[in-house]
């Protein structure tokens, strides 16, 4: 028996598979720590739902005893196991205590499962697939239907789905949240959809300018799905006759009007990096050029929205932190890889 079992997942929604593992972590400690993760992310077909939301769902499915003895620890997505797996840790101890005895309850399902082996000291409470049912075929069924058919649709899947989450999933196609994410959902198949025909899937590579002046970061809101109305850093793909940095350039400019002369940009220029976690991006495989500028202490350009950017600003670095369930994909990583917006040496933002 252990004195504590971690369950990590991301439960979008939960689904009957998820409660077998739950049960099996129950069963083997007095107390379970269940990890949800992509929390703070913005909402997407992917991560439809809050980190509390899904808390709540987790907790719906529970006698009130175990609920008594079940704590949810949000982490975020760092795109760098890593730094993922010391956040992890960090936040187990905060709750267990550093010298807990502490069993890890998970299956290898696919490549995604190999964070397992990445816990040394814990003991794996190795669990068989339970069903055949995931995540995906339920946002898939769930995101092709309307508000007054979602019971139907889902109607096929009803039995790996526990009532009370088809209780909040009917509750939550009632919100705004539901047909703009619909939209995201139809807007990503079609664009999958283009490119699937391909003898081999398409590697995509993008280009991303994080520009600061005055301690400020310039941000665009998307005006287009995916993405619509979050914040990003200025980019786009790059075009056949193009180097990455001469994409960069043209990307700031068509979607702000911020073209300051090459030899400025040169100047500013204080790194690159690839970003290019195969799930950063639920386009396809996308890998992103990032270059960080810093302006120093110059005036502010003049910059305007154009293009695909629904609007432009300059945000103060302070800001930011409080502001990460509003971005892109992993543009708030990006930001956090140069301007070191979160410490893993803090204590967790926020434990349940």
């Amino acid at each position: 028996m252990h004195d504590t079992a971690i369950y990590i997942g991301r439960f979008e929604p939960v689904h009957t598979g998820h409660l077998a593992l739950l049960q099996r972590a129950l069963d083997s400690a007095q107390n379970v720590i269940v990890v949800v993760g992509s929390a703070w992310q913005a909402r997407s077909p992917k991560n439809p739902f809050t980190w509390q939301e899904r808390e709540a769902m987790l907790h719906e499915v529970l006698p009130a005893a175990d609920r008594a003895r079940v704590r949810v620890l949000p982490v975020r997505d760092y795109y760098n196991e890593a730094v993922w797996v010391q956040a992890v840790r960090r936040g187990v101890a905060e709750i267990a205590g550093a010298d807990a005895n502490i069993g890890l309850v998970g299956h290898f399902k696919d490549a995604t499962s190999s964070y397992l082996s990445a816990f040394p000291g814990w003991q794996l409470i190795h669990v068989e697939r339970q069903g055949r049912i995931d995540a995906t075929a339920i946002r898939d069924a769930y995101f092709g239907a309307t508000p007054a058919t979602v019971q139907a649709a889902l109607a096929p899947l009803a039995a790996e789905i526990p009532p009370s989450t088809l209780t909040a999933l009917e509750r939550f196609a009632h919100t705004p949240h539901y047909p703009a994410l619909q939209e995201e959902w139809r807007m990503l198949r079609r664009y999958r959809e283009a490119w699937s025909a391909a003898p081999y899937p398409p590697v995509f590579v993008t280009v991303d300018a994080v520009l600061r002046c005055q301690d400020h970061v310039l941000l665009i809101r998307r005006a287009h799905a995916p993405g619509k109305g979050q914040l990003a850093v200025p980019g786009g793909f790059i075009e056949q006759r193009e180097t990455v940095w001469q994409s960069c350039l043209r990307e700031l400019v068509e979607e702000t009007h911020c073209d300051l002369p090459e030899a400025t940009m040169r100047a500013a220029l204080q790194a690159v990096a690839v970003f290019d976690h195969p799930d950063r991006s639920q386009r396809g495989r996308t890998l992103t050029h990032a270059h960080y500028f810093d302006l120093g202490s110059a005036p502010f350009p003049k910059v305007q929205a154009d293009d695909d950017a629904l609007q432009v600003q300059w945000t103060p670095l302070s800001e930011l932190a409080g502001m990460e369930e509003e971005f892109f994909e992993d543009h708030f990583h990006m930001l956090d890889h140069f301007l070191g917006l979160t410490d893993l040496n803090e204590p967790s933002r926020s434990l349940a």
